[in-house]
């Protein structure tokens, strides 16, 4: 995935320390609740549609802006579906950055679903029953974003 140019600005300082990012995740659904996927052109995986925001963007602008460059695909936000603090993640540089992701229900409104940018090697619609390999951390924002529970985030302990 390319790396934003503020984040280039930033590890020319921060080296390769932890960096605390945003992040945004959309589980994109179609009139037949079917669900927008990507195989990521950095590890070869299916996964949801996901980035990060650029300063000052909202989350939710991002998140439609992120389904239509990766995929063509239009979309409308619907409503959260959940926020999490994510575990570090140490890229092949050696670059460590943590993202706070915000997952995204989304409706697709238009365009059709083809690889748009350099950040996937196939995109496609797949019924929920019948998804590809995906991770668990994908496989359990679908299931959220297709429940009408309220927006999931860890809870807070007592010390």
């Amino acid at each position: 995935m390319p790396t934003p140019d503020f984040i280039h600005t930033i590890r020319a300082h921060a080296g390769h320390h932890l960096l605390w990012l945003p992040g945004v995740t959309a589980v994109v659904l179609d009139d037949e609740g079917r669900v927008l996927l990507g195989r990521r052109s950095d590890t070869g995986r299916w996964a949801l549609i996901g980035g990060i925001p650029d300063p000052g963007e909202q989350p939710a602008v991002c998140a439609v802006r992120e389904v239509e460059e990766e995929t063509a695909v239009r979309c409308v936000v619907e409503r959260v579906v959940l926020i999490q603090a994510l575990s570090p993640v140490t890229y092949d540089n050696g670059d460590v950055c943590q993202f706070m992701d915000t997952t995204f229900r989304c409706r697709a409104v238009g365009g059709e679903a083809r690889v748009n940018d350099d950040e996937s090697l196939e995109v496609g619609w797949f019924a929920v029953d019948a998804l590809p390999d995906l991770n668990e951390f994908g496989r359990f924002r679908i299931k959220q974003a297709l429940s009408d529970a309220p927006v999931w985030f860890e809870p807070a302990t007592t010390r």
